[in-house]
């Protein structure tokens, strides 16, 4: 077979309720055209996001029971640590309501103002929150990761040349750590290789500085790893991250991604005074550390996620009903990025809608298309995210255990509808845009046929 079944059962089904083109241009037009105002129940396939999406298993709902909601030192945060460090290896292991909140207590920890963090890219939420800091973004992810149609194995890789030649510029004084985002959902979830990996470590200690990683979707990165790059065919995804993380000084995790969780984050370090210094900031803004803003049960449904997500059955399953949704849109001549990331099918909205002006929107409009064609919800990735001149990209974001391959191919039908009435597509115009974030809270018109026409 060229496409594996899903290595799961069903046991609990959840209801999609269909809705008519004519109401969701209803419900479109009262949301401002931003996705992340249309109500969940009026979504027919939701692939918005992965983060917090994510079908729990029955191990995962049987390990809730156990939770131990002790305020301090309760059994459950024992097993979150003993499970995180059993793929991580860092010493300090600290709990944190979501991925965003880690970021915060490592950039509070490091960052002092106009210091520079390079990273492969920074994705939304880590930028604001490093520039909330007063910190300087700096993306220096290689070539080929800006160019959607190039295939690469490991377009999210960093370009080391870069990354040495900033660091020998600024030097530790402007550069507390440096960066490194697996896989790059920024830049279509494209996987790092270890080989850059070791390279980027290799100049972080040449110049004395901290590796810390943005470990999102760390096991789908090792699982590209093992199918692409030589020498790791035969080690399993655990192997290869215990290696990857090896590199680092620590990370950031948000568990809703590759925890399959639908709440909670991870900081690790080996630093005992960076460790220090967020469980003070961590006690005042989130909890006390061994629970850190999540309840027993969370902590409980991490653990066995982490361990179940390195699954090899379940990695490739999940890697190639990517893949499989990818190609057959692309193979009608949708351009995508290539090739397909581990998460997320990412549409290339300029050359989808070439017609479409940079400053009509072409993203946030096709990703509006895509919800009146067939009631899919997706998002913009870039025009709202990613600083000037952005790779405008819509993701189609895939929760993990949720869909089967037959609501995948009714997205591909959704996609390919439009693409054949893409020349008809008006572009939007922004009317409000939040000064933080603005993906979240951004409102758009359509733009009036007379002056699409003039663009």
């Amino acid at each position: 077979m060229s496409l594996p079944i899903e290595p799961f059962k069903i046991k609990a089904v959840e209801p999609i309720r269909w809705t008519t083109r004519e109401q969701r241009e209803k419900i479109l037009a009262a949301a401002h055209f931003n996705m992340f105002a249309v109500a969940a129940d009026d979504v027919i396939i939701d692939l918005l996001t992965d983060s917090g999406t994510n079908a729990m298993s029955a191990r995962q709902w049987a390990a809730l029971m156990e939770g131990d909601e002790s305020y301090a030192g309760s059994r459950s945060y024992d097993r979150f640590r003993q499970s995180v460090q059993d793929i991580f290896s860092y010493e300090h292991v600290i709990p944190t309501h979501q991925g965003r909140a880690a970021e915060r207590l490592l950039f509070r920890s490091l960052v002092q103002p106009s210091q520079i963090v390079p990273n492969n890219t920074h994705f939304d939420t880590t930028r604001a929150n490093l520039q909330d800091f007063g910190g300087v973004c700096a993306d220096l992810v290689i070539e080929e990761g800006r160019r959607p149609e190039i295939v690469h194995p490991f377009k999210g890789n960093m370009d080391i040349g870069r990354l040495d030649e900033i660091l020998k510029r600024e030097g530790t004084a402007r550069i507390p750590f440096v960066m490194l985002t697996l896989t790059n959902n920024s830049g279509g979830g494209q996987p790092v290789s270890m080989e850059n990996v070791r390279g980027v470590s290799e100049i972080c200690r040449k110049h004395g500085v901290p590796l810390y990683f943005d470990a999102c979707r760390f096991a789908e990165n090792a699982y590209f790893i093992k199918i692409r790059e030589q020498g790791y065919a035969d080690k399993s995804p655990k192997e290869i991250a215990r290696e990857l993380f090896s590199y680092g000084d620590g990370c950031i995790v948000s568990a809703k991604k590759d925890a399959i969780a639908n709440i909670g984050g991870i900081f690790c370090t080996n630093d005992p005074r960076v460790a220090e210094r967020a469980r003070e900031y961590l006690v005042l803004t989130e909890g006390f550390p061994t629970y850190g803003g999540l309840a027993g049960r969370d902590l409980e449904a991490i653990a066995v996620g982490l361990q179940e997500v390195v699954d090899e059955d379940y990695l490739r399953h999940r890697i190639e009903a990517t893949a499989d949704l990818a190609n057959k849109v692309a193979g009608h001549g949708v351009p995508i990025v290539q090739p397909p990331g581990g998460h997320a099918v990412f549409l290339d909205a300029r050359a989808f809608l070439p017609h479409i002006p940079v400053e009509q929107c072409p993203a946030t409009t096709l990703a509006s298309e895509l919800y009146l064609e067939g009631g899919v919800r997706s998002v913009d990735i870039g025009s709202m995210t990613t600083g000037a001149d952005p790779v405008l990209l819509v993701r189609l974001a895939i929760p993990r255990r949720v869909y089967t391959h037959s609501h995948l191919d009714y997205v591909a039908e959704v996609i390919l509808k439009v693409w054949k009435r893409r020349d008809t597509v008006r572009g939007l115009r922004v009317i409000y845009q939040p000064a933080v974030l603005p993906t979240f809270g951004a409102r758009f018109e359509r733009v009036p046929a007379a002056a699409a026409a003039h663009a």
